[in-house]
């Protein structure tokens, strides 16, 4: 028999996305930051420092003094600007992700019914039908989901530019089209699929592998999926700065223009620049930031190299 969701199951779903979203709601301030160091703007300049090592190094505002610069200048309700297409994002991604997980479940459980649970062969099946059940029905979310992702994005870089171009869901969507046609909603689309595909790949692996060869005890086992999908995302996240870099690139913001960020011909060119650069990792670490752009020794201390990319002085 297919399956059926009941109203418990519905009333889960909502309980778990209105759950999710306060959580959002409440550390979106971090958020905000983190994306503007992904996409590259340092308006507060680095400090020279040492690391616990006694390394030279120039020292960056951690995450909480980048927020009490934002509010600084746009007041408290400015460190959530484009919380409300986030929340529209998540929610909808939420919903088409397990409405199509669903759809997937209920075509294959009948195949599955007849199955031995102790067999090899049967388990490691079963694990690669799940994870490509896992990664078609995120897919799915992340497509359906994007433009409001693109309008939440582009709602945070204005504050480099202090531009007002994108202030409500209905003139974003018109302010896209307008910039960049239809493509413009789908900016940074191929990174995200293919990050967050890898990070349920190398997940379910993983955690297959090691549930099945390695842990032998049963209690630690529940463990391994949350630990290997955090390796995994870590492993996985210049993904995320490029699709964040592409998602504001050329699309008409100062942020997304030299001198700030260079005109990307496509992603795997974005790739490269931040790669060459040792830029690929921005935004990982909110806490100890270290500047690690082009910089030179000028009498026994480090000095940012101040070009077309990474780091500006604010105005």
């Amino acid at each position: 028999m297919p399956l059926k969701h009941t109203s418990k199951d519905t009333e889960i779903l909502w309980s778990d996305i209105a759950g999710r979203i306060l959580v959002n709601a409440i550390s979106y301030p971090i958020e905000y930051a983190k994306v503007l160091i992904q996409i590259g703007y340092e308006p507060i300049p680095p400090k020279p420092t040492v690391t616990l090592f006694g390394k030279p190094a120039l020292k960056l505002p951690n995450a909480f003094t980048y927020i009490k610069h934002i509010k600084s200048l746009d007041g408290f309700t400015g460190c959530y600007r484009g919380l409300v297409p986030k929340v529209c994002s998540y929610t909808i991604s939420t919903i088409a992700c397990d409405k199509t997980l669903e759809y997937l479940q209920s075509n294959s459980v009948e195949q599955n019914e007849d199955e031995d649970d102790g067999d090899e062969t049967v388990r490691r099946k079963r694990c690669m039908n799940e994870i490509i059940r896992d990664v078609i029905s995120r897919t799915v979310a992340i497509i359906v989901s994007h433009p409001l992702e693109v309008i939440s994005l582009r709602m945070m870089a204005q504050f480099v530019g202090r531009e007002t171009k994108y202030s409500s869901l209905f003139g974003s969507f018109l302010e896209i089209y307008k910039e960049n046609g239809i493509l413009g909603y789908y900016a940074g689309l191929i990174p995200r699929i293919i990050g967050s595909a890898a990070v349920i790949v190398l997940t379910g692996i993983s955690t297959y592998a090691i549930n099945n060869y390695v842990i032998q005890e049963p209690a630690m086992k529940p463990y391994t999926a949350s630990t290997m999908k955090f390796v995994a995302t870590t492993v996985m996240y210049p993904f995320l700065v490029v699709s964040h870099c592409m998602t504001v690139n050329d699309c008409g913001l100062v942020a997304g223009l030299p001198p700030y960020m260079p005109i990307y011909k496509n992603w795997l060119h974005c790739w490269t620049h931040l790669s060459t650069h040792n830029q690929l990792k921005r935004g990982s670490s909110l806490l100890w930031r270290y500047y690690t752009g082009p910089q030179m020794l000028l009498n026994g201390k480090l000095i940012p190299i101040m070009g077309n990319n990474f780091y500006q002085p604010s105005s």
